[in-house]
């Protein structure tokens, strides 16, 4: 798992869609952020990457990545973006071919920093 939340910050960095969507099980859902609706399969999590990749962001681990004794992970990462810093916590839950089956982000208001 932990080399999964590894591989899916690599790949987003590197502007790999194909590599971030390898990571996801066809059923997965996303919620990013949390409180926001919930998005079901590839195809609609596809679309939400292809998005976010239009902006040069690089994310970066702000703390080591943490697994779990069951099927999920967490990591704190920053999203920097020039003038705009998003602080986050996404933890996912994995299935048993090590496909992410469930993304939830935590990010609120407070989270964003403009330089």
């Amino acid at each position: 798992m932990k080399a999964a939340l590894q591989a899916y910050l690599d790949c987003y960095n590197a502007s790999d869609l194909d590599g971030v969507m390898s990571l996801f099980a066809e059923n997965a859902t996303f919620e990013d952020p949390v409180g926001t609706p919930i998005l079901q399969g590839v195809a609609a999590i596809r679309n939400f990457f292809i998005n976010a990749m239009e902006t040069p962001a690089t994310l970066s681990l702000s703390a080591p990545i943490r697994g779990s004794h069951g099927n999920a992970a967490a990591m704190a990462f920053e999203a920097n973006a020039g003038q705009v810093t998003v602080r986050a916590i996404e933890v996912m839950t994995f299935d048993d071919n090590g496909k992410i089956t469930d993304l939830k982000a935590y990010i609120g208001p407070s989270d964003l920093i403009r330089a």
